[in-house]
């Protein structure tokens, strides 16, 4: 089935509407049985790329989950590239301490790389980077199947080709996945290979989306699921579905822009028609979810500064992602959250919401944020950062502070709350915290940067 008319899925009835919002009367108590979930991340989609924040975005369903849920407003991802975002998502580990400060390359014609490390050209340390997430590391997904967890994973994976797929990492089904990181077009044919080459006129997203409310239609076991849906909008080729370019080429909008607030409204369409499909079968009412995305924006992240690339990846712009997470029952609507967390934290929060009972473990760095859904303190924590592609590599996060470390030797330091754009380099300035912040880099270096 093709969605070609824009306004049939930008808006879901009034009769979902009211089942969507019916948790609103009873929060912050959580049933005690074990939730389905749903985890919707998406690619190279910024921070600031939804409707609420800059109105050249249509995003009526995103904008809805903010009401409906909770938003962590400061989220980030200790390795803001695609296949080290990705690990430390499903591991609760940063990426670095995988081996992996950069993303898998696709070395043969299938997408796949034998070999174990890929290295960067343009990488001043030349440093190795792990080319799949070895099996032998902890996923979420094999954690909650011990709980009892029913897995279906969909979408773009990009952490390894066969046999490191997600069959083989705890998940139960697999649709829409192969070796490579980005379609070649988001009409066919989509790939270099022949994933997906039965599907002949169809957009992308639409094709995943549709697997994706026909296992939720279709889903009729005891046991709770979690969907695992993984875009591969919004990165590049810059493709959107026609019909949504010409709507905003209609407003006006240059061609480039149009296209990519397609994209960005696909992405809102299937995240309503997933949420339309859970009330339909009376799945909404104990179905926490979240979405995310796995790195800054490759446009303009305004009032942000840096994206995904040109040099400044560890900025705001490309460092800091959306994050929304709706629990019913337990979520207060509308809420946000300003403590800084990252999507390391996903881990430990999933097992919490799976096992019913608190956990923590000191063999991950991620920690459980399931206090903040209840409306209790979050304990603040030092976030550290470690990508290696350029001269910027390393940083970190302590309260209001960021200091960013150059292999040149040179360093930043921001205020990132009274100066979210990074305008003003304080370093030099004889504050304490530069030196404070320097300290911990070097010992945090110390203990969680391979050696070779």
């Amino acid at each position: 089935m093709t969605y070609k008319n824009q306004f049939k899925h930008l808006l879901i009835p009034i009769i979902f509407t009211h089942l969507l919002d019916a948790s609103a009367f009873a929060q912050n108590t959580p049933d005690k049985t074990q939730p389905n979930i749903v985890l919707l991340f998406v690619d190279d989609w910024g921070w600031a790329d939804v409707g609420y924040r800059n109105d050249r975005f249509e995003t009526p369903h995103i904008n809805r989950l903010k009401r409906d849920g909770m938003e962590f407003t400061r989220a980030y991802v200790p390795t803001p590239t695609c296949s080290p975002s990705r690990a430390s998502l499903l591991t609760g580990k940063e990426a670095i301490r995988l081996e992996m400060p950069r993303h898998i390359e696709h070395k043969n014609k299938d997408g796949s790389n034998d070999d174990k490390y890929n290295y960067w050209k343009n990488d001043p340390a030349q440093m190795p980077s792990i080319n799949w997430l070895p099996l032998e590391e902890e996923t979420y997904a094999e954690v909650l199947k011990e709980q009892g967890y029913y897995n279906m994973f969909i979408g773009k994976w990009h952490l390894g080709h066969e046999p490191y797929y997600p069959i083989y990492q705890g998940f139960d089904e697999m649709f829409g996945t192969g070796n490579w990181g980005h379609p070649k077009s988001y009409y066919p044919e989509f790939f270099k290979d022949d994933l997906l080459a039965e599907y002949e006129e169809d957009y992308l997203t639409d094709i995943l989306t549709n697997k994706a409310v026909d296992f939720l239609n279709n889903y009729k076991q005891e046991n709770p699921f979690m969907l695992t849906f993984w875009y591969y909008n919004v990165h590049s080729p810059f493709v959107g579905r026609k019909d949504l370019v010409d709507h905003f080429l209609a407003k006006g909008y240059e061609s480039k822009e149009a296209t990519y607030a397609a994209m960005v409204a696909s992405v809102d369409e299937s995240v309503g028609r997933i949420r339309e499909a859970l009330a339909l079968n009376g799945l909404d009412e104990n179905t926490v979810i979240l979405l995310i995305s796995d790195q800054g924006g490759f446009y303009s992240n305004a009032p942000l500064s840096g994206a995904k690339t040109g040099g400044n990846t560890l900025g705001e712009g490309g460092a800091r992602v959306p994050f929304y997470v709706y629990y019913p029952g337990l979520t207060t609507p509308d809420s946000t959250i300003d403590t800084p967390i990252q999507t390391i934290d996903v881990f430990p929060t999933l097992v919490e919401i799976a096992s019913l009972k608190p956990y923590s473990s000191d063999k991950i760095q991620g920690v459980s944020f399931m206090p903040a859904l209840k409306e209790e303190p979050l304990d603040t924590r030092d976030l550290f950062f470690y990508r290696s592609y350029e001269d910027q590599y390393a940083a970190i996060i302590s309260g209001d502070w960021k200091l960013i470390k150059y292999r040149s030797g040179k360093f930043e330091l921001f205020n990132v709350v009274q100066d979210i754009s990074e305008q003003q380099n304080r370093v030099g300035e004889g504050l304490a915290i530069e030196v404070a912040l320097k300290n911990k880099l070097e010992k945090w270096e110390s203990e969680a940067v391979p050696t070779y």
